[in-house]
């Protein structure tokens, strides 16, 4: 998308110094703090930077990855994963999934399962399940992040309370080694925690790659969950986290990219 030349500007400071302050922003350019906090959550959404109170900070090289291309990386990992959620999940079961490249693997997994209900924020699964034999298909309304078609904010969490799903199935950006599942949004961890506590059985979908990832915004404890699906086993002091509460751990033995 392109950027004003404020944008542009935020973003050369961004790559000289690692982070700006919206106060010194607004004196700067003679704008309000909402107009430069508008500017900076465009850039945060598209993936160039990540917030900070009263400002943003540039996002770390390895964090980068356009949608598209995360997509590409990890696939036969991600299909395992899909599979074995998939066998989680009966016919005429309901279920949400949120935005992500593995939860959208997981929807081409249940393309013929029959007469689910399924609820998300993600439109690039109304594409998958369209033509499934679904009992229903709900996207959920609010804003769109152009990014990668994600539906975020305020709208999209009243929406999800209307629903009591038998399943959520998340994805995440990031899994911390000592038990905390982890996102750089936190709009998209707002909707993320509202699909959990929606749902009266609670799926993470992720390969182990996440665990080398580090993002700033907790949706919940691993022990929050019911199922946690992984290509490889996860770092000792993960399984540890874990072993004192009914959290399932599945390893799907791929972990192959």
């Amino acid at each position: 998308m392109p950027f004003n030349d404020r944008q542009e500007s935020i973003l050369r400071a961004l790559r000289e110094t690692g982070e700006v302050e919206v106060d010194a922003l607004s004196r700067e350019w003679g704008v309000t703090t909402q107009t430069v906090r508008r500017d900076l959550g465009e850039l945060c959404d598209a993936g160039l930077a990540m917030r900070k109170h009263g400002g943003a900070k540039r996002m770390a090289a390895h964090n980068v990855v356009a949608y598209e291309d995360r997509r590409l990386k990890h696939t036969l990992a991600k299909s395992a994963i899909a599979s074995a959620a998939a066998q989680l999940v009966p016919n005429g079961a309901s279920l949400s999934l949120n935005i992500g490249t593995t939860t959208e693997m997981v929807a081409e997994a249940l393309r013929l399962h029959t007469d689910l209900t399924v609820v998300s924020n993600n439109i690039n699964i109304v594409h998958i399940l369209r033509a499934s034999r679904l009992k229903s298909l709900v996207l959920i309304g609010g804003e769109v992040r152009l990014s990668d078609g994600a539906v975020i904010g305020g709208d999209a969490i009243k929406a999800l309370s209307n629903f009591k799903v038998d399943f959520a199935i998340i994805g995440t950006s990031s899994i911390d080694p000592h038990g905390a599942i982890l996102d750089f949004d936190q709009r998209e961890v707002s909707v993320a925690r509202a699909v959990l506590e929606n749902a009266r059985q609670r799926i993470l979908v992720a390969d182990v790659s996440k665990f080398e990832v580090s993002a700033p915004f907790k949706i919940c404890d691993a022990t929050d969950l019911d199922y946690i699906i992984l290509n490889a086993p996860p770092p000792p002091s993960f399984v540890e986290s874990i072993e004192q509460s009914s959290t399932n751990l599945i390893i799907t033995g791929n972990d192959h990219g």
